[in-house]
Parts: structure tokens; sequence; C-alpha cells
């Protein structure tokens, strides 16, 4: 075969798109000269910028009606990018019917979709129900498929120098100059994408690491929930002006508080340590859905709460009750994690 030209198509969350930036590089030690490409939404793109793995980045935003680029002009966009392969991480009528109308010839996806068949894309089956293997190693099953072979699903962010620099000045203002100082930082939103707190327990851990005078409480949401800025001694930097901007103030952290969503998968990428509410459910669990790439801590209910209490949808639990998941249990597991990870 002539040299290989990869598409990578992953149009889903900023979480699954981190844990898919492992296999452009995965696919450059294994064919040095091929070519890739990724194919994201707007919003994710400035995830792969930078990445040297990476040598093009094209975006389309299927879910945005008033932005969405008509089929037709996106096949002709594929067409003319002379692809050999395309992988679809994310299984999606429009892009394994353009794929094909560009006659990309080697077409991949998940699972068994009559799209699918219909347009003779080859259907890679998974087992997400298998214990021990991680979401970002699903992602490399569709390169294994066509001779990747044994691969690292550790996902890698790229920051510039300058960026680097804007991420030390960064620390220096939050630290008030005091290298001795370590930055928390905490994100209470998620989207409803996983199980959360409401706002006013995150207040409520927020007041408790803030009387810690060797601690930094930074909220790293664009616009943090009521009441969490009123929460004397808080760090609210400017709002972000878009993801990558966003990046460097998760760079800029020892570790972050969080429930399992997008920030989270940031701060693995980067190496910074993370404390993460989650569910235990099996779609949820943190062996399949955990951070990669720097330390991290799991917290999960009480197999009691979940079995008398579940709400029975991870997306609206918020671990009221007796769940064992409340700002005291987390306090003490942030000064554990800081203590272990040497950040002290």
């Amino acid at each position: 075969m002539s040299r290989r030209s990869f598409l990578i198509i992953r149009q889903d969350r900023i979480g699954d798109c981190v844990l898919a930036s492992g296999l452009p590089r995965e696919l450059k030690l294994r064919w040095p000269d091929c070519r890739v490409t990724m194919m994201t939404r707007s919003l994710t793109a400035p995830l792969f910028a930078h990445n040297p793995h990476v040598d093009e980045i094209l975006t389309d935003d299927w879910d945005d009606p008033g932005r969405r680029e008509p089929f037709w002009s996106l096949v002709g966009r594929l067409r003319r990018g002379r692809f050999s392969h395309a992988l679809l991480l994310l299984p999606q009528k429009r892009y394994a019917y353009a794929a094909f109308c560009a006659g990309i010839p080697v077409r991949l996806g998940h699972g068994l979709k009559l799209y699918q068949t219909v347009t003779f894309t080859r259907e890679i089956r998974t087992r997400k129900s298998r214990p021990g293997r991680h979401e970002a190693d699903y992602a490399l099953d569709l390169a294994r498929a066509v001779g990747l072979g044994k691969a690292d699903p550790t996902p890698e962010l790229h920051l510039t120098v300058e960026e680097g620099r804007e991420v030390r000045r960064r620390r220096e203002a939050w630290s008030a100059g005091d290298e001795n100082r370590l930055i928390v930082g905490l994100h209470a939103t998620s989207g409803q994408s996983a199980p959360n707190w409401p706002p006013e327990v995150w207040a409520d851990l927020a007041a408790r690491l803030g009387g810690d005078e060797d601690l930094a409480v930074v909220l790293t949401d664009p616009a943090p929930p009521t009441p969490l800025p009123e929460v004397s001694g808080v760090i609210q930097p400017a709002r972000s002006v878009g993801l990558r901007d966003g990046m460097l103030n998760f760079a800029a952290l020892d570790l972050l508080v969080s429930a399992s969503t997008g920030p989270m998968h940031i701060c693995g990428a980067l190496g910074v340590p993370t404390v993460s509410l989650f569910c235990p459910l099996p779609a949820c669990r943190p062996d399949l859905w955990g951070p990669l790439g720097g330390q991290s801590s799991p917290v999960l209910p009480r197999a009691e709460y979940c079995r008398d209490q579940c709400p029975g949808d991870p997306h609206i639990c918020d671990y009221r009750g007796d769940s064992g998941v409340d700002p005291a249990a987390l306090e003490s597991r942030i000064l554990e994690l800081l203590q272990s990870s040497g950040s002290s």
C-alpha cells in the first residue's frame, strides 16, 4: 500500500476527544511516514492543536444547524484529502456516508449499525462490559484492525513554550508568590454528563479548603454557579476566552477536584493529579472512564447507598443522603493525594 493517510473522526465531547489523543502518536510510531488528520467539532479542535503527531485538523459542527457544512461540501473536502483510511471512533450516520461517498478505501467503525453495513464500513465489535479495559484503549481498536498492533492508550496534550510561560505566570499570581502554597482547582459543573454535587455542597468544600493557609482555591468553571463565587478567599480567574485558555488554568494546578467530566481528562493528560466524583454503574465506572496520565483518586458512594437510594440515572445523581461522598471526606482525600503526589 502507498503512504497511509489516516482520517480520525472524533465528533463528541471533550473527555472523549482527550482519550483519543494518544491515537495519532501510536499511528506515527507504527507508520512513521503516515499522515494523520483529525476531524472534530470546533469546540474540541483546540485539544489537538500543537500536537506534533497531527498533520491537519478539520472541523465539522454536525450538531449545530447554523454551522453544519452541507453534506456534499463535506464529501468534496474529504475527497480532496485523499485519505486511505477513515476511523470513525463514534458511530455516526453522517460520517459513514461521507467517507463512503468520498471514496476513502478503508473505513472502520465501532459496533453494528445498519448504515455501516449499507456503506460497507468495516464493523469492529467491542465489549465494554469486559473488565480491565479503559475507554481510551477502545479508541485504538479500529487502528489495531489495520495492523497497529500493541499500543499505548495514554492521552497527551501539548502546550507551546509561550503557553508554558503563561502557566507559570498564573501559578505565581494564584499562589501570591509563595512557592510552597499549593493550588487546588474546583470544577463544579459537568453539563449533567455525570453524577455531581449541587453548588452549595461545592461551596462547603471550597470554604473548608479555603481555611487552609497553605492552599489556594481556584474556581475553574467559566461561570461558577452561585454560591461558589461568594465563598471567602476563593480565586476566580478571568473568564476563559476558549478551551485553549481554559487548558492553561488546568495546567497551573497542583490538583483538580471535579465530577467525572472533560476537565478531569484534560488534567490527566497534562499530568495534573485529580480527585473525581464517580458512579459505580458499569458504563460509568472509574476503570473504564478514569483519567489517564496523572495520579487520580476516584470517589465512589457507599455500596449500600447505591443499592438503596440510587435514583437510577447517573446524570441526575447528586449523592444526596448518606452516600459517604461529602466535603469532609473529600477534604481528607485531597490532602492525602497532595501529600502522596509530592506536591507538599
